[in-house]
């Protein structure tokens, strides 16, 4: 019996943009995501896959009705209050921070080393979703 491959990544993070074309655009240029499959009729966005290193998120369009989307709020109309986080591993935190400061994403903490291991920072991207880009690996760590 032949069974299909493991998938890279068994946790992906899913968000609602309401230009969800432009904050593709935006996640490509800033944080270093590559477009894996985008189906959308014009402006609207019903299914994106960004990748990063052997990571995803999945996006779309803030769809009034939708019944996945009716359950999601957007950071703004929660004070800018997040109920989670993506967190994204990368190779040159520095290198990273710079880019993604230098595209516009609102710094949330400060780069800095961290207690724990590793070196990051949290921004927020155009439409306030909260994003942490460190190099602590928990998977290379020692429990």
């Amino acid at each position: 019996m032949s069974h299909a491959a493991e998938p890279t990544s068994t946790i992906i993070p899913c968000l609602r943009y309401r230009d969800a074309p432009a904050a593709i655009e935006w996640l490509c240029g800033a944080f270093g995501f590559e477009k894996r499959a985008v189906y959308a009729d014009g402006d609207t966005v019903h299914h994106a896959e960004l990748t990063f290193g052997n990571g995803m998120v999945m996006l779309g369009s803030v769809q009034a009705g939708s019944e996945w989307g009716g359950r999601i709020v957007q950071p703004d109309e929660v004070g800018g209050r997040q109920t989670q986080s993506p967190c994204v591993i990368v190779a040159d935190v520095d290198a990273h921070y710079r880019r993604a400061t230098a595209a516009g994403a609102t710094i949330a903490i400060d780069i800095a080393d961290q207690d724990y291991g590793g070196r990051g920072y949290a921004c927020h991207d155009p439409e306030g979703h909260l994003w942490w880009f460190g190099s602590y690996d928990p998977w290379k760590a020692a429990p």
